[in-house]
């Protein structure tokens, strides 16, 4: 096999705690209205919306729309689904769909992004679209080579065109590019197009013990984090 070149990375859930985030986001803006509600439970109820609409683009039951969009008409359900449709205006609204622009890292990343960076070159490969990206990097001090993922591929995760079109922006074959994500699913799909695997365990993803462990398909590398990672691949 070659040494690898690049490591593209999935995001939510992988780099940010993406339950805690919109959780908080969610009291933030909905709180002040005298909303009530066990605001995990809304990240995901929210969160559960995610594949159901990925997957009407996947299909081609719907043109592609990038992940924003996705999010904001995924929102609309959720709170139909709450009993609080005449209760959130538009601009609260949409202030709460940026909840997804304001994510945490989580702990080990930033130091383990930047250890990576010095060998490596590095991008997300999220289903997440370009500006998300570019905030989520600015509120976590992340230098990125470049932002690529579903917005760049037209296409989503899994489908193979996201992992290749990432490899190809950097003149990378597909056996020199490394997918590094907390999902099996994911790192299944990127294996079956050619690519690389490292799993990095996020057991409370989800809330406690609501995360993978350890992965359930093969990879070339299981960690617990990217400075394990930085470790497993020789960096100092």
């Amino acid at each position: 096999m070659p040494a690898p070149r690049l490591l593209i990375f999935d995001v939510f859930g992988t780099l940010v705690d993406w339950r805690g985030g919109v959780a908080r986001g969610a009291a933030e803006q909905l709180g002040p209205l005298g909303v009530q509600l066990d605001w995990g439970d809304f990240a995901d109820a929210w969160r559960a919306q995610y594949q159901p609409a990925m997957e009407e683009v996947r299909s081609g039951l719907r043109p592609f729309s990038k992940l924003d969009t996705l999010h904001r008409r995924n929102l609309d359900a959720v709170l139909q689904a709450a009993g609080l449709t005449g209760r959130v205006d538009e601009a609260t609204r949409s202030r709460l769909n940026l909840a997804w622009h304001r994510l945490d890292a989580w702990p080990d990343v930033s130091r383990g992004l930047a250890r990576l960076r010095t060998r490596f070159r590095v991008a997300p490969c999220s289903n997440g679209n370009v500006s998300l990206m570019a905030d989520l990097a600015r509120r976590n001090g992340w230098h990125w080579d470049a932002v690529l993922g579903a917005e760049f591929a037209r296409a989503y995760k899994p489908q193979a065109s996201v992992y290749l079109a990432a490899a190809a922006a950097f003149d990378c074959d597909p056996a020199e590019t490394v997918m590094v994500a907390a999902h099996s699913s994911d790192l299944a799909a990127a294996a079956a197009a050619g690519l690389r695997t490292a799993h990095i365990a996020r057991p409370h993803e989800q809330g406690a013990g609501r995360g993978e462990h350890a992965p359930n398909v093969p990879v070339d590398w299981a960690v617990d984090s990217l400075d394990a990672l930085a470790d497993t691949l020789g960096l100092d």
